[in-house]
């Protein structure tokens, strides 16, 4: 018998606990032993749940007891979790965990300390939930290099955006209803502006580079400035706009950011939608693949938990998990990117044109009934630095998205 802790009884420990309780038996039989939750860390109590035989409150209970061999750190956070987890793996047992903001700033030291002491840290539901995207880069895609991976990383905001498009409805209303549905929280900064998707696109850096890309070099930029309005162009030219966390290899370099993107509804991205994610990965042999599926919710979630548990018990006295150095490795500055940018602007095309071409290069300009005294361009593909410094002439740019490809 493999006995677990779970730190944690909230949304996703809740779930751990169902997901075993519901599927212990075919667990096992993975395995070729069954697990055993022996102890539960929380700092409540739960009279009436079942759960209360086996709460602890002190985390030194479940330390000192040597048949624990799989602690699942589910409490999200740093701190406590970094202390409690780093003791754990110093101990000699494994860890799993879903904790996106541990993995993302200490990543590189937990995995050092699993690889010395022969066991595993393990954290695919950190990343996209319930869509097995680490597993994969960890195991299944290892013989090519990866080029890129772009995702729709945060369920809450592609709700959001998803809403606005389809319903014509503005950012306040579509915020509200989302907190309302429990999709996003009563401070929802976390999600809107983009921090979560950034410290999991660093996660997903950091592995397949090998050396720690740190979230906050990463530019991030939330979805708080799109408007009904920009969904309207993004219709009138058979785009959508979604929150794109991206990476892309270049030669020796990497380069990675979070930001809304206009989408073509060619790309395979577009159709992803409601609260769903879904990534995109470009290998060097492979060629394109995306993994889609449910990127958070208390069962999601919980069964990409509780797949790591199955390995790391499978896997007690081997690790298996690739390591990246502690090392920061050096972004290429957003500066010396190359895109094409979507300009909303005051003012009428006619009057404007000649002067947008002299400095942005050639335009495809975007007009649309109903939005009088104001129109849209496409920019020539041109440098992020080139568009900073082009835009500077024109204050009455309104607001400018990203095109993505």
């Amino acid at each position: 018998m493999v006995n677990i802790a779970v730190l944690g009884y909230g949304t996703v420990g809740s779930g751990v606990v169902e997901v075993f309780r519901t599927n212990g038996d075919s667990i096992g039989r993975r395995i070729g032993d069954q697990v055993n939750i022996k102890y539960v860390l929380d700092l409540r109590d739960f009279p009436g749940d079942f759960v209360q035989d086996i709460i602890v409150h002190d985390f030194q209970t479940i330390l000192l007891d040597e048949e624990i061999k799989i602690v699942v750190e589910v409490m999200g956070g740093i701190e406590p979790a970094y202390t409690f987890v780093k003791k754990s793996l110093l101990a000699g047992k494994s860890v799993v965990t879903s904790n996106k903001a541990l993995v993302a700033a200490h990543g590189a030291e937990l995995l050092s300390i699993a690889k010395e002491k022969e066991i595993n840290f393990l954290f695919e539901a950190s990343v996209g939930g319930g869509i097995p995207i680490i597993r994969a880069l960890n195991s299944s895609m290892t013989a090519d290099e990866i080029m890129e991976i772009t995702g729709i990383l945060n369920g809450t905001t592609n709700y959001m955006l998803t809403k606005m498009f389809y319903e014509g409805a503005d950012y306040a209303a579509v915020l509200k209803e989302a907190q309302d549905k429990g999709y996003a929280e009563r401070n929802p900064e976390a999600d809107v502006e983009g921090h979560d998707a950034c410290r999991k696109i660093a996660i997903l850096a950091s592995l397949i580079s090998g050396q720690q890309v740190d979230f906050e070099d990463i530019y991030t930029e939330g979805i708080t400035g799109i408007s009904k309005e920009d969904m309207m162009y993004a219709k009138a030219c058979h785009y959508t706009i979604k929150l794109l966390a991206a990476m892309r290899r270049d030669t020796d370099h990497i380069h990675a950011m979070v930001a809304p993107y206009l989408i073509h509804r060619d790309k395979m991205l577009y159709s992803v939608n409601g609260a769903f994610n879904a990534i995109f990965v470009k290998g060097n042999m492979l060629g394109d693949a995306m993994f889609y599926g449910s990127g958070a919710g208390k069962l999601p979630t919980a069964s990409a938990v509780v797949a790591d548990v199955v390995d790391a018990a499978k896997h007690l006295n081997r690790n298996i998990m690739s390591m990246w150095k502690s090392d920061k490795i050096s972004l290429q500055p957003i500066e010396d990117i190359k895109r094409q940018f979507f300009v909303r602007i005051k003012g009428k095309a006619e009057a404007l044109k000649s002067h947008l071409e002299s400095v942005f290069g050639e335009i495809e300009v975007v007009e649309i009934e109903g939005l009088e005294d104001e129109f849209a361009f496409i920019s020539s593909v041109m440098s992020e630095g080139a568009y900073q410094k082009a835009s500077k002439e024109f204050p009455q740019i309104i607001h400018m998205i990203r095109l993505e490809g």
